[in-house]
């Protein structure tokens, strides 16, 4: 096997992004295909979480969803689907007040899970996206 072929998936983690807490990429990219993995609502000049409300970290997760797919040649209008890990399903209705704000008109297929814990202390949501790139 060539190893010096290059792979088909590209992997990428952008500057102005959180610090991955694991050993991960931000974004895996397979042509015009965008995955980006499970990320939390810290903002990447402090290392610190945006808020510790509901609204803070989802405007702050969307923030750095622009940031990734602009690096591989997408945005937020270009986005197939978004799944939504809430710690509290009490934070439902203001989590989409923030969701809103964020995503405009654009209405991309979603899925919302309650789940028991998330990895850092104060996290109340994490989220994950699918996506195209603007050109295909």
């Amino acid at each position: 096997m060539n190893h010096r072929m290059k792979t088909r998936v590209e992997t990428l983690t952008p500057p102005n992004t959180p610090k991955p807490i694991g050993p991960y990429s931000h974004i895996a990219k397979v042509g015009q295909h965008i995955t980006i993995g499970g990320t939390a609502g810290v903002d990447p000049a402090t290392g610190q979480l945006a808020g510790p409300d509901i609204g803070a970290q989802t405007r702050q997760i969307l923030q750095s969803f622009k940031v990734m797919l602009e690096a591989v040649g997408s945005d937020l209008d270009h986005v197939v689907h978004i799944n939504v890990f809430l710690r509290d399903m009490a934070d439902f209705e203001a989590m989409n007040a923030a969701y809103v704000e964020a995503m405009g008109e654009h209405r991309p297929a979603r899925t919302v899970f309650s789940v028991r814990e998330l990895p850092k202390p104060g996290v109340l949501l994490t989220m994950n996206l699918t996506a195209v790139t603007r050109e295909g």
